[in-house]
């Protein structure tokens, strides 16, 4: 009989204040709580180090939770003959699968070839992801027959059709794995702060002691001294860097561009199976993803640069009209804009500051660290599948600087089961994602979440009232758009659905945390989702 897990811990915000107020001074204050912020957040306190992470709205509510879903190597990557980060990320994708498989799964990736050659030339590239991933590949390259592409991928166009190649891949719940990053560096005690926005930075002799902070729900302002403070905005990096020249009378030159990733989801019935599609080559160039995700159908992405860095970003109208047009192209029934049930977009911060000529797919997705005079350490880039990696460069280049002391604890986080994950349990099936959300996204937790009562309770499918009551009581959750965007991703399947679930949610939450969870203004945002307003230009 399997021992009972853990109890999680609360996360109560008035007890998380009171120690933010309380402590005196840090080791590593981190600004930012997306995949870069968390993993590091985590790395740091595995280590050892006093740790505070602070992020001015939700965790992973910008780029992090936005992302195509996949854990991933790099196939376009390996294209550029960057074989280097193919290699580490396909290392780091084995360990999130094994650290998080309640979060994360393989999944089989087909390619369909309709030109001559096509499926010899894409056999080839995928053979060799096969050896660079090594012990850590999850399934052989396969070449398929046209017969057989058509059995993987029952939606697509049959016409012209000569054949396909079968690979293997990673996907994932990008917000709850930042969730479950946030909840086990607390459990090694890491303090973790959302709502709590960073105003401005601590200087004393010209060097970063520390930072402003104010508590976005009850409007207390925080004073936060650590030895090193890291900049982990994301796309929004530049930002805090700039405050920082500021203060020493210089000007801080961009290191990233921002580039936006449109997705439109629509229902699996357009492509059923467990089979994702990937065009590696469009019309244009770019390249198109079908992924069977939660049960519906993730279409996408762009790679479009934009000058701004808006919270909500836009799609333009191109956008849509690219995803659509080549979605025409490739199945067999093609969806049109009635057919979205959800619209999202994300920003990516792209390495390479200014303006990218002929677009941003040519910057690097490889991260950068920085380090002004004042000893504010920056670190932008980067992607989801290497977050661990990097946490360990900027862990590694704060030592070197002097603005850590070096740990007596070597890194245990490739071999640490994130809150959730049965400690060797056996691997996730292949394209366990795909299927519909439910309890299995809890893990071990599924015994705690039955525990709580609105477990009968469906509040919208696949959420009950139990699952908004785990949100807030153990998962930070403050606001409805924090339960129906990233602790249920309702929101990203379906926002019409989530529009209808809002009131109920938002009434569990009042009992639960005793504060306006924001109801109107996530009605706002979910109606843009569902109908999206273009961007201007």
């Amino acid at each position: 009989m399997s021992a009972w897990p853990p109890e999680p811990i609360p996360t109560r915000r008035p007890a998380l204040l009171q120690r933010l107020a309380t402590v005196p001074r840090w080791d590593l204050a981190i600004v930012g709580g997306g995949a870069t912020g968390l993993g590091l957040a985590l790395e740091a306190a595995v280590r050892g180090y006093a740790v505070v992470l602070l992020e001015s709205h939700d965790f992973a509510s910008g780029t992090s939770s936005r992302s195509t879903k996949l854990l991933h190597g790099g196939v376009r990557y390996l294209a550029q003959g960057n074989i280097g980060l193919v290699r580490q990320a396909l290392r780091e994708r084995a360990i999130v699968l094994r650290n998080a498989s309640h979060l994360a799964a393989p999944l089989p990736f087909v390619l369909p070839a309709y030109g001559r050659g096509q499926r010899l030339f894409y056999g080839a590239g995928l053979t060799a992801y096969d050896l660079l991933a090594g012990s850590a590949r999850l399934g052989a390259t396969t070449w398929l027959s046209a017969e057989q592409t058509l059995q993987a991928l029952p939606g697509l166009q049959p016409q012209g059709l000569r054949g396909g190649v079968q690979y293997w891949d990673g996907q994932f719940d990008d917000a709850r794995l930042a969730v479950a990053l946030a909840r086990t560096a607390a459990s090694h005690g890491a303090l973790l702060l959302n709502y709590c926005e960073v105003r401005g930075l601590l200087h004393e002799q010209g060097q970063v002691v520390g930072l402003r902070a104010h508590d976005r729900l009850l409007g207390q302002d925080y004073e936060v001294r650590a030895r090193c403070v890291v900049n982990a905005t994301g796309v929004w990096v530049d930002g805090l860097r700039a405050q920082d020249a500021a203060a020493r009378a210089e000007a801080a030159q961009a290191l990233v561009t921002p580039s936006q990733g449109v997705h439109v989801v629509v229902d699996q019935a357009f492509l059923p199976g467990a089979h994702a599609l990937l065009v590696p080559r469009t019309a244009d160039g770019r390249v198109l993803f079908a992924i069977p995700w939660l049960g519906k159908l993730v279409l996408g992405t762009t790679d479009t640069p934009r000058p701004d860095a808006p919270r909500e970003p836009a799609p333009w109208r191109a956008e849509l009209d690219f995803i659509l047009g080549e979605a025409a192209r490739y199945l067999r029934r093609a969806p049109t804009l009635a057919d979205l049930r959800s619209v999202w977009v994300g920003l990516r911060p792209l390495v390479g500051g200014g303006a990218a000529a002929g677009g941003t797919a040519g910057l690097s997705r490889e991260h950068l660290i920085v380090t002004s005079a004042s000893g504010l350490v920056s670190v932008s880039g980067g992607k989801w599948t290497t977050y661990r990696a990097m946490a360990d460069d900027v862990l590694a280049q704060a030592v070197r600087q002097g603005l850590l002391p070096p740990s007596a604890r070597s890194s245990v986080s490739a071999g640490l089961a994130l809150v959730g994950t049965a400690a060797g349990g056996a691997p996730p099936p292949p394209a366990a994602l795909a299927a519909p959300p439910g309890a299995h996204l809890y893990g071990s937790e599924a015994a705690w979440l039955a525990r709580l009562p609105g477990g009968d309770q469906e509040v919208a499918p696949g959420l009950s009232a139990a699952m908004v009551r785990f949100a807030a009581r153990y998962e930070y959750a403050l606001t409805v758009e924090d339960v129906l965007a990233r602790r249920s991703r309702l929101l990203f399947l379906d926002a019409e659905q989530a529009l209808a679930a809002a009131p109920r949610v938002a009434a569990i939450l009042e009992q639960e945390l005793g504060h306006d969870p924001a109801l109107a203004a996530f009605a706002e945002q979910a109606a843009r989702y569902a109908h999206p307003v273009y961007a201007a230009g």
